[in-house]
């Protein structure tokens, strides 16, 4: 029998579980799902079993059960997720507290501005936006040009809301972060140097904003502030997206900041 004292960690989160209380068989088919992306939305096995790291047999085995199960279709060949995985995301949005409270915020810094707010929480190396500013006139808009329609997943390195929240982690986990994932170019601009994005980060925490301009997307421009719990702990990121042929930096600093600041401080209360 395994001692009651013997604990696994997880690499990321840091969290810990009793081993004897870790299903193993869970973990690898939660795994399994996460290995599909928009990268690559179709998967055979061999590429399955590349990606999560577990055999062909098992792979196979755990395909075969989700694909029973309605979370996959397949054409015997390739397998792809269905729209059975969207429950989850559904539940989340209209259980979590945060993405409710926030809605209310967001719909109003819009209608003030006429620009495009979003809640966005830090997932291991990407943001995933939870809560995004709507309003009826704007039903043309409800597709974002941005990527920040909810649940897609953006690069942290290369996003005001990303660089603001590992801003705030302290410096050792900032160097473990980028050990992990690295800085993977996505355009010209995006910063690819350690020492320089590690001093970016301090100037980010020294601020308490961010101002990212086409580090992820040529012709994108985003400002974000930290949105804190009662405790002080960062939580999740405020930010505005533009174009940069719409609006200037001095614009999004001088009249929106303010903005952010005051939504995130109220918000602090709220949550």
């Amino acid at each position: 029998m395994p001692s009651l004292d013997a604990f696994l960690e997880h690499p990321n989160s840091h969290e810990k579980i009793r081993q004897e209380d870790y299903i193993a068989g869970l973990a690898k088919g939660l795994a399994l799902l996460e290995a599909f992306g928009t990268d690559r939305q179709r998967l055979n096995v061999t590429q399955v079993a590349e990606r999560t790291g577990i055999s062909r047999t098992a792979a196979r085995r755990y395909l075969k059960t989700l694909k029973y199960l309605g979370y996959l279709e397949t054409d015997e060949h390739y397998f792809w997720l269905t729209h059975r995985v969207l429950r989850f995301s559904s539940s989340y949005l209209s259980s979590a507290h945060l993405p409710k409270v926030a809605q209310s915020f967001l719909n109003l810094l819009c209608a003030q501005t006429s620009l495009t707010f979003s809640i966005v929480v830090l997932d291991d190396n990407e943001v995933v936006p939870i809560a995004r500013s709507y309003l009826p006139q704007q039903d043309n808009l409800r597709v974002s040009p941005y990527g920040m329609h909810l649940g897609n997943r953006l690069p942290a390195h290369a996003t005001s809301t990303g660089k603001v929240l590992l801003a705030a982690l302290p410096e050792e986990a900032q160097h473990t972060w980028v050990k992990n994932y690295g800085l993977k170019r996505l355009t010209p601009f995006t910063i690819v140097d350690e020492s320089k994005f590690f001093e970016v980060l301090k100037g980010i925490s020294l601020l308490d904003y961010c101002l990212s301009k086409e580090e992820h997307e040529l012709g994108v421009i985003a400002i974000a502030v930290p949105v804190f719990n009662a405790q002080g702990q960062a939580i999740a990121a405020l930010n505005c997206m533009s174009q940069t042929n719409r609006v200037q930096e001095d614009y999004l600093v001088q009249q929106i900041l303010p903005l952010l600041r005051n939504t995130a401080n109220e918000l602090r209360n709220v949550i």
